[in-house]
């Protein structure tokens, strides 16, 4: 019985496999932005029929609806996803929730503006877990369909790992961003904390509530940025550290960031070790505390109307609530002595690398994995990405490089440099 329940998804993933070897789109957005006019409506209308003939299995897409472009801007043509927690006008913005089923945004998030106002097509709707918590989406992971892709932002990272759209939007209150980024082996970016709007995005945790971005590659990252109107001048080669000891992390993971140190050190990178993993540890149930005392707050009206129809969020409104005021301030006073922490360490190794996630993506859609290697930076309101690492024909594993609040184009150039070497 159970073979015969994987002969469909084995049939599938080759299928998969297939449409990835001879794609007939422009995958990376540096050659979408190199692209002609023409050229990009061919493209688009490529993405269309691979979204047509994947999504049945991958299900990255809640709505493909894509949008009339408004202007011409540096992204005039080139199509995004938009995660399901944040609003667009007339589209889908169900937050993954069956409560939610059938709801149109009534008006578009500021990001969704942005892009727009870019010249940017937004092509539809990415699946999410529900609320942005931990309840799984049906969205499999394009690098192994029997695995998830991580969450809570799944479909955002699916859809370009998958070359169904060069850029996805998601957003990250604990590793929403960075550990599906990992898990499907494609770039994935959380900017510095309160940079940029979350005005019509789902609130969650109003201290850790970040968007972010998925493309294929740093150097994607980086011209995004520059689109977005942000500063990514080029930054000039910077000290780099590594959490060591690591936290713990599963063999695979373990083994391919300590390849990747050895590596970067024969190429004549000097890595610093950088002793904080006790600090980073305690801000990871710290950070946990904060998420759920607010958490529960910004959602306890929804839970006095759905109880237990909020599924994973029933459980934080439940527990946040719990939680009292002075524990919540204690949490907050720990993270701020840790940002002072940091600011003085960034001040000696502006460039810290770690893990982005504690192992490959888990077999399965009944978890998004686990957290923990995301939860402090977010906490701590830094910039971060993650780039694949070097792992031949396994499940992806993502190398985590970080830098100090505001210092978005340092780390974007890092990870663009480190992409290099490795």
């Amino acid at each position: 019985m159970l073979r015969r329940n994987l002969i469909p998804l084995i049939a599938a993933q080759a299928a998969f496999n297939r449409l990835q070897a001879r794609s007939e789109n422009p995958i990376n957005l540096e050659q979408w932005l190199r692209a002609t006019a023409d050229s990009r409506k061919q493209a688009l209308a490529s993405c269309l029929r691979r979204i047509r003939r994947m999504d049945g299995d991958i299900r990255a897409w809640v709505e493909v609806n894509p949008q009339p472009q408004t202007v011409d801007g540096p992204l005039s043509g080139i199509p995004f996803g938009m995660k399901d927690v944040i609003e667009t006008q007339n589209l889908a913005t169900e937050y993954g929730s069956p409560i939610y089923k059938g709801r149109r945004g009534t008006g578009d998030a500021a990001i969704v503006r942005q892009l727009k106002g870019l010249g940017g097509i937004l092509l539809g709707k990415t699946q999410t877990a529900a609320f942005a918590h931990t309840f799984p989406p049906p969205t499999r992971n394009p690098r192994n369909l029997a695995h998830t892709p991580g969450g809570s932002s799944s479909g955002s990272a699916a859809a370009v790992a998958a070359g169904m759209v060069p850029l996805a939007v998601g957003t990250q209150t604990g590793g929403s961003v960075i550990r599906p980024g990992s898990y499907c082996g494609i770039t994935a970016f959380k900017p510095t904390y309160g940079l940029l709007s979350t005005e019509g995005v789902m609130p969650y945790a109003s201290s850790l509530d970040t968007l972010g971005f998925f493309t294929h590659t740093p150097q994607d990252m980086i011209l995004l940025w520059k689109a977005l109107g942000q500063a990514a001048g080029r930054v000039g080669d910077v000290v780099i550290g590594a959490v060591e000891p690591v936290q713990a992390v599963e063999p695979p993971m373990a083994a391919a960031f300590r390849n990747a140190l050895t590596a970067l050190r024969n190429r004549g990178v000097d890595v610093k070790a950088v002793p904080v993993t006790a600090m980073l540890d305690r801000l990871v149930q710290e950070s946990r505390l904060i998420m759920y005392y607010e958490g529960a707050r910004a959602h306890e009206e929804r839970y006095k109307q759905y109880g237990s129809r909020l599924q994973n969020v029933a459980t934080v409104v439940e527990e946040g609530l719990q939680i009292p005021g002075q524990r919540y301030r204690d949490a907050l006073s720990f993270l701020k002595e840790c940002k002072q922490r940091m600011t003085d360490l960034y001040d000696r190794v502006p460039v810290i690398l770690l893990p982005a996630a504690t192992g490959p993506a888990p077999k399965g859609l009944t978890s998004t994995g686990d957290s923990r290697m995301n939860r402090a930076w977010t906490a701590l309101g830094t910039p971060v990405i993650t780039i694949p690492l070097p792992v031949g024909h396994q499940l992806p594993l993502g190398l985590q490089v970080t830098a100090a609040p505001g210092e978005d184009a340092r780390v974007l150039h890092a990870a663009a440099r480190l992409a290099a070497l490795l």
